[in-house]
């Protein structure tokens, strides 16, 4: 008798770091609830609820004080927003490959599609996707259900369509639905969003099961992917069997078998699998390929608790091996840790951190628990060379990919300027961000950023453990939040304080908080200018008031000009008919004189109010920048006209020759520019 173990099996990404998640609030103090079983294993849920962990239904059931665990299925955002609402401190485990989903479908309605998802309507996932579609959705099971879909096409109407599928599906099906919706949506967008450990447990469940008289799946009855293999497996082996323990194995029959088969789902924990193993191992004949199986449960061996991977860890130590050891000593260059069996390990600075800057002293202290990396032991001697940045950039690469595939912003701190762009570390991964994806506008300086924490999202992964990030696509994401919300509540005559971005030959654009506005040239001062910098520059800080507002373009024109600076409310405020004032002259035409009597105030002197004699031309008796004083004689607050005369502060001579016609109100009133004073 044989026994062949698959090398997939064990926690998924997804469930391990949703179970990993529970596990390190617990060890925090926290009390925690998770928004349904965190898996589907009652086995598993059954030791969380020992240690406090509760099960609920909805966010209204979390109690004061505890934190909300969103599995990896995901949720309706309907879910998370009502959490949020409620003040409920959340922590979304979601898959990232199930969130990618979310976002796909999301996007899809906002464009216009119709979204068809392969799955099962009544499975959490499924219903998390549907409660993240934004337009039409429609689900479906088989391809029968897909086929009465595709029977009623004007259904959609010429809407177009797009196809995801729950990350558990099968994968044959699926190939199938895809080959359907083909033929009558040629242009449908398909998305193959089954998870690759999916895809890979049910190859390799397919191929086992085609080669084993008998197939023993390990897993859930509730789980989704577990169904899957079984019914996988079921297809190729009539004898397949679905156990959740290995206590269910005395009820099974493995007589006239010549070869087993062993599969487990993504939710079946390592510690089931190792028992179930142990358990066939012992009561059939001796296991094929000891060695696989022992590989198959040592690649488990990352998906158990911290203290079953510590007690692992002591039964054989081998380079580049992790394990999990205590501090005993930390000096500025190296740090002393026992791993166990009487081995003590070194962590030398450089093998900490990525950080060239860290401080072991500062950041470590014995008793301390590292999760380290062998890379070289010394058996005569008992010590080994342990690597904790190894180990960090093993686990950060994970993360980054996971970054990668859910769109999800990560944060990191800049290092370098280098030629093209700038480096930045997050999660212990060396991020290069080209200079085009570094700032909101290209232009600004890289300098600014060296030593400062940002946040990008990845947009590439590549060979080598190379990602690439950028930190546009999140400041343009984050500028346009801004702008709705500043569109929800701006109103003419609101008053802000914005900074210069740019400026036009016809006036400058102002930030004001996430939208830009724009004060016309004509509304940077009360006095007439040739150039904006006249008045500001890039950089400045400004007060600006709404002017105007067009909702439907998203233009918005700011005023800058103080009321209270106006030159004609001042002069109204301070000059009347008979005053003296002592002006300037600025521009002659031919029939008088511009003189300057507050900036942005002109008045003119008509040829015949320049002397007490007639005139032949304003220039016989006035220079331009010439003072002289006059008396306002007619003010026209309307049309912003001031009259101005000489001739009136002077003595008459005894004999008065009649003064030439008086034409002032004949004449077109301009001012020192040749250009009508009314603004």
């Amino acid at each position: 008798m044989k026994i062949t173990v698959a090398k997939t099996a064990g926690f998924c990404f997804g469930v391990n770091r949703a179970v990993n998640t529970v596990y390190r609030l617990l060890e925090n103090g926290e009390r925690v609830c998770t928004l349904g079983p965190i898996i589907h294993n009652p086995q598993l849920v059954a030791e969380l609820e020992k240690r406090g962990v509760r099960t609920v239904e909805s966010p209204c059931e979390v109690k004061n004080g505890e934190t909300l665990v969103i599995r990896s299925h995901g949720v309706a955002k309907s879910v998370t927003d009502e959490a949020a609402a409620s003040g409920v401190k959340t922590v979304d485990a979601t898959c990232p490959f199930v969130a990618k989903i979310h976002g796909i479908v999301s996007a899809a309605g906002n464009d216009g599609y119709v979204t068809l998802i392969a799955g099962d309507p009544d499975h959490q996932e499924v219903m998390g996707i549907v409660g993240h579609c934004t337009g039409e959705a429609y689900v479906f099971k088989t391809p029968q259900e897909l086929g009465e879909f595709l029977e009623n096409k004007e259904k959609t109407g010429k809407k177009p369509v797009i196809l995801v599928a729950q990350t558990t599906f099968n994968a044959k099906i699926f190939e199938e639905c895809k080959k359907n919706l083909k033929k009558v949506y040629t242009n449908a967008k398909i998305f193959d969003t089954i998870c690759n450990a999916t895809s890979m447990r049910q190859q390799e469940a397919r191929e086992l099961s085609r080669r084993n008289d008998v197939m023993v799946v390990i897993g859930g009855r509730h789980s989704s992917n577990t169904a899957k293999l079984f019914d996988v497996c079921r297809e190729n082996c009539g004898r397949t069997y679905l156990i959740e323990t290995a206590s269910e194995l005395e009820n099974l029959s493995f007589e006239n078998c010549g070869n087993i088969g062993v599969v487990a789902g993504a939710s079946t924990p390592a510690g089931i699998i190792k028992e179930v193993i142990k358990t066939m191992s012992e009561n059939l004949q001796p296991v094929e390929e000891q060695a696989e199986v022992k590989e198959t449960v040592q690649k488990s061996f990352d998906e158990m608790t911290d203290e079953e991977a510590f007690e692992a860890s002591l039964s054989g130590l081998t380079g580049d091996q992790k394990v999990c050891g205590t501090v005993i000593a930390v000096n500025p260059t190296e740090i002393t840790v026992d791993i166990g069996r009487g081995v003590t390990g070194y962590v030398t600075a450089d093998e900490y951190s990525q950080d060239p800057d860290a401080k072991l002293t500062e950041e470590v202290k014995a008793g301390d628990k590292l999760n380290l990396i062998i890379m070289k032991i010394n058996d005569q001697e008992g010590t080994a060379l342990l690597s904790k940045r190894r180990y960090d950039a093993i686990a950060g690469w994970d993360n980054i990919v996971a970054a990668k595939d859910s769109g999800e912003i990560v944060t990191g701190v800049v290092r370098d300027i280098i030629k093209g762009g700038v480096v930045a570390y997050s999660n212990n991964i060396r991020v290069f961000i080209p200079a085009s994806q570094a700032t909101a506008s290209r232009g600004e300086p890289l300098e600014d950023l060296k030593g400062k924490e940002v946040s990008f999202r990845i947009i590439e992964i590549g060979r080598g453990h190379r990602a690439v990030g950028s930190i546009r696509s999140v400041l343009k994401e984050q500028r346009k939040a801004a702008e709705d919300k500043i569109w929800e509540t701006i109103a003419v005559g609101d008053r802000f304080t914005g900074v210069v971005k740019s400026l036009t030959s016809y006036g400058a654009f102002v930030d004001i908080g996430g939208v830009d506005g724009m004060i016309h040239i004509s509304e940077l001062s009360w006095q007439r200018i040739k150039n904006p910098q006249e008045v500001v520059l890039v950089g400045d800080t400004v007060e600006v008031y709404v002017k105007a507002l067009d909702p439907e373009k998203r233009k918005i024109s700011l005023g800058y000009k103080k009321p209270e600076e106006n030159p004609w409310v001042i002069f109204e405020n301070n000059y009347k008919v008979g005053d003296t004032v002592k002006v300037t002259i600025v521009s002659m035409t031919t029939y008088g004189a511009f003189a300057r009597i507050i900036p942005g105030i002109d008045g003119l002197i008509h040829i015949s109010q320049i002397a007490d004699k007639h005139v032949a031309k304003p220039q016989d008796e006035l220079t331009v920048g010439q003072e002289v004083e006059a008396k306002i004689i007619a003010v026209d607050l309307d049309k912003k006209r001031v009259s101005l005369s000489i001739r009136a502060l002077l003595e008459p001579e005894k004999t008065e020759e009649p003064a030439a016609a008086d034409t002032a109100d004949e004449v077109v009133y301009e001012t020192a520019e040749n250009t009508a004073t009314e603004e």
